[in-house]
């Protein structure tokens, strides 16, 4: 075959961005934040755009359906797909484009579900307002999807609201939600980010099978290596909305040439010095508790553990096994049915109301969303300043002057953000935000709520870094609460593993992380995606034949 007749017969892209450029509207000026970006991406192939916060992944992921998200616009550049020109088609046709041809699913799938409708009506809604399917072709549809991505009771669980299902069985209906129009492409954007291991091992095996089964062309989204390592055909690594390095899965993970891309793959390796256990009486214990929300079944039996003065003890396990839970036990937001919680050995109070200001203040918690804990209303001097007068009783010059101290102290200059809105900062700000107004109140114990799982890994490492530091220099004790494996081995000194409201297993981390292990961290530490091409479905043909041997010896034993 001669090379032109080579060239004639390579496929025609299905997506094509050249020289992409989108400006973003800040004060009333608008900025480049995406610099003359090429993407190409052809039927069937997975590309995964990997970044910090920052980099413009989504941006550009949101460009490939011709689509500028409000306060961004589309200002220079290309993008054709399948042979159509999108900056200059009309909105009708995009219109009609969108949720057909070209689906999107989101990071948060509780947020991107409407509440207020059963999950299978929100998939009919597509297919029957395109005229792609009937009402009754798409319900049966979503069954026969929600059976391929192992949904439990298929038949039955589309008629659910979205909040009487899981977090990952919610992103697995969205992911059938994208396909119920069998699109030529879906843009995954972070869908298993705010995912427990055991839960996004299952999600990524359930994208990957409906992507090769369709022949569908992926934009997979993701700040971590490890998990676009099991997904793309081809990686683009993005900066500052440019283009630092491209290249295939297996060069960019085994092979990286650019500095930048060397410094991903090497974060997370951040490890906290052993120290021998404290001697002296634990600042936190908790004996015998128990708890239920009304009008359920206990989501909590049992529950024995301790916190020494100094210490940072990791709270794991899967979603709904009880972490955040036995944290609003501890804050007395939710009081304990049985068992007491002794704080410097005196009982606390159950419930938040009968805590004195004094008890609230040594115990404070940081959340996981801090576009949600923060006032977007209130400038940074008010949001860190109100503990202080509420707690300290510091007003005046000397709130100012301790407001500025606690922002040098989670190293963001005083001068520069101390009057700044929680929206002008990027997700790693507002959380040290959330760090300093938590450190405000001169607490002895703070309870770390999934503080780092919505961050990207250079950022997630340097808050780690940061509360590392603040323990050393202000002797606080940590609960840190958290489904991220790496997160555990980095921080923590002590490993408490919950599954279903209980403990199944406790101990210093060499003596967790260490082998033998109770089944289920067994499971949990096997469900973490390591940086190694086929990985993924390494650990699911493992599992499978691991599942397939357990069924032989039951058949076995029933004859």
């Amino acid at each position: 075959m001669n090379d032109d007749a080579a060239i004639t017969d390579t496929p025609e892209p299905l997506l094509k961005m050249t020289g992409l450029r989108i400006e973003g509207q800040a004060d009333e000026q608008w900025n480049e934040i995406v610099h003359g970006v090429d993407v190409v991406l052809h039927r069937g192939e997975v590309l995964g755009l990997i970044g910090e916060s920052g980099a413009g992944k989504s941006t550009i992921g949101l460009a490939a359906m011709g689509y500028a998200r409000p306060g961004c616009r589309l200002s220079g550049g290309d993008i054709v797909f399948d042979g159509v020109e999108l900056r200059s088609a009309s909105e009708n046709y995009k219109r009609d484009l969108r949720g057909v041809r070209i689906a999107y699913v989101a990071q948060s799938a509780a947020a991107a579900f409407n509440p207020a409708h059963r999950l299978i009506d929100q998939f009919a809604e597509a297919p029957v307002h395109h005229g792609v399917k009937s009402r009754a072709e798409a319900e049966a549809d979503a069954k026969d999807l929600y059976r391929q991505l192992q949904l439990p009771y298929p038949e039955q669980i589309g008629y659910r609201y979205p909040h009487q299902v899981s977090g990952g069985q919610l992103q697995r209906a969205m992911t059938a939600m994208a396909m119920s129009c069998r699109p030529d492409l879906i843009i995954f954007d972070e869908p298993t980010t705010a995912l427990d291991v055991t839960t996004q091992i299952e999600v990524l095996a359930a994208v990957k099978d409906v992507v090769k089964q369709f022949n569908t062309a992926a934009i997979y989204i993701t700040h971590d290596l490890a998990v676009v390592a099991q997904m793309a055909d081809r990686i683009m690594v993005l900066r500052y909305g440019n283009l630092v390095e491209e290249g295939t899965a297996d060069q960019i993970i085994n092979h990286p040439k650019e500095d930048y891309t060397q410094r991903l793959l090497a974060v997370r390796t951040y490890r906290k010095p052993d120290a021998d256990p404290p001697s002296e009486e634990p600042l936190l214990r908790i004996e015998d508790v128990s708890a239920s929300y009304s009008g359920s079944a206990r989501v909590l039996e049992n529950i024995d553990l301790e916190i020494g003065r100094q210490r940072t003890v990791a709270v794991v396990g899967e979603s709904g096994s009880g972490k955040s839970t036995l944290a609003r036990v501890i804050t007395g937001l939710l009081p304990p049915e049985d068992g007491r919680i002794l704080f410097e050995g005196e009982a606390l109070p159950p419930a938040l109301p009968q805590r004195t200001r004094e008890k609230l203040r040594r115990l404070q918690m940081i959340y996981q969303m801090p576009d949600t804990a923060l006032n977007p209303r209130q400038r940074l001097r008010d949001i860190i300043g109100r503990p202080l007068t509420f707690y300290l009783g510091l007003t005046g010059r000397k709130r100012e002057d301790r407001v500025r101290e606690l922002l040098e102290m989670i190293e963001l200059e005083p001068d520069d953000f101390i009057d700044r809105y929680p929206t002008e900062l990027s997700g790693g700000q507002k959380q040290r935000v959330c760090i300093a107004r938590a450190l405000a109140a001169q607490p002895d114990l703070i309870i770390c709520d999934e503080v780092t799982s919505a961050l990207d890994q250079l950022v997630a490492e340097e808050i780690l870094k940061l509360l590392q530091r603040l323990q050393d220099e202000l002797h606080v004790s940590y609960m840190f609460i958290t489904h991220d494996l790496a997160t555990v081995r980095a921080i923590s000194d002590e490993i408490v593993v919950m599954l279903q409201g209980r403990i199944v297993e406790q101990g210093t981390k060499n003596d967790v992380l260490t082998p033998p292990h109770h089944d289920y961290t067994d499971l949990l530490l096997s469900s973490v995606p390591e940086m190694e091409i086929g990985w993924l479905d390494r650990t699911l043909a493992e599992r499978e034949g691991r599942r397939s041997r357990g069924e032989k010896v039951l058949e076995s034993a029933d004859q």
